[in-house]
């Protein structure tokens, strides 16, 4: 090897070294600044409610603030635009929830691409939608709601927490499963679509566990199924959907995402406080009382779970000819 070609091979290897090192002195370093954490629903939804439990332990554990910022609309996506065109430097994530893959399978036209256009950083954790209504309609059971529905065809309204959001999907998976006919009726986020269920002014609605736990304990609502397979350990004695008969499972999910072009190694570090703030014992058992199971996971596991979400979601929609715009 001649000397020219010496120093060439010397130099790309100097230069790749500083490069290494320059990017863990940036990770090690990070964050810099405030943190922002965009959660696309209202405020007092569980992704929202999620997002500031998590914001707390992971400010005292940078040292820097972490703000939670409620950027709802347009079924999860004005605040998931807003991370997938922020700067790709850490400072401003999105916690999203299953709505994320309704969204990208229910509009035919985002100002973002959800597969290309997001870094996924963790899944923060995992819960059933639970049934709600207002004891005052009669109906007892999801099967009481069933066939109040098929009694009273086009009659009865179902809320959601926004068109393309996750307890919009899961309803209409019910709907389609049982063949209702039955309206929806959008809102801005659980805690709108929560207090109509009480006044009457819809019959039912798909919510997160975490904010209709309160309501459901003090007797405004009557829980009549949750949607996962099994029961849930916060509601023990009420039944899931599969055990009235259908073929029927939602899960709703939670996770952390980072705009594309985000460091790796920022990626990593946020991705390890995460799993290591969600084993904080006092935060674990916070969680198991409101009905989440906390499930952290690595960038590239949660990369593929939104992958195979966001597609059976799309093939979903496709069958059942659902659309939002």
């Amino acid at each position: 090897m001649n000397l020219s070609r010496r120093r060439l091979l010397q130099s790309t290897v100097l230069m790749a070294a500083a490069v290494d090192s320059l990017r863990y002195a940036c990770a090690q370093a990070y964050p810099t600044q405030p943190v922002r954490l965009i959660v696309p629903l209202s405020a007092g939804s569980a992704a929202d409610i999620l997002a500031r439990q998590i914001a707390t332990k992971m400010g005292e554990s940078w040292n820097q603030p972490v703000l939670v910022e409620n950027r709802p609309g347009a079924g999860t996506t004005l605040g998931a635009d807003v991370v997938a065109k922020a700067r790709p430097d850490g400072h401003t994530l999105l916690v999203n929830s299953a709505s994320f893959a309704a969204s990208a399978a229910m509009y035919s036209k985002l100002p973002y691409d959800p597969l290309k256009d997001f870094a996924p950083i963790s899944q923060i954790a995992i819960a059933p939608f639970v049934i709600v209504v207002a004891p005052s309609l009669g109906a007892k059971s999801i099967k009481a709601l069933i066939a109040l529905a098929q009694e009273k065809p086009g009659q009865l309204n179902f809320g959601s927490a926004g068109v393309g959001t996750s307890s919009h999907f899961a309803a209409e998976q019910l709907r389609l499963a049982a063949g209702l006919d039955v309206v929806h009726v959008p809102y801005k986020g659980p805690p709108e679509a929560l207090r109509d269920v009480m006044t009457g002014r819809i019959q039912y609605f798909f919510s997160p566990l975490l904010p209709a736990m309160s309501f459901i304990r003090d007797g405004r609502l009557l829980a009549l199924a949750v949607t996962t397979s099994q029961r849930s350990s916060a509601l023990r004695d009420v039944p899931t959907v599969a055990e009235a008969g259908l073929s029927y499972e939602y899960l709703d999910w939670w996770g952390v995402f980072a705009p594309a072009a985000t460091p790796r190694d920022v990626i990593d570090k946020i991705a390890k406080d995460i799993a290591r703030v969600l084993e904080l014992p006092e935060l674990t058992a916070q969680l198991g009382g409101q009905g989440v199971e906390a499930r952290p996971s690595a960038p590239d596991d949660f990369a593929r779970f939104v992958r195979a979400k966001v597609e059976a979601a799309r093939q979903t929609a496709a069958r059942a000819n659902i659309r939002a715009d």
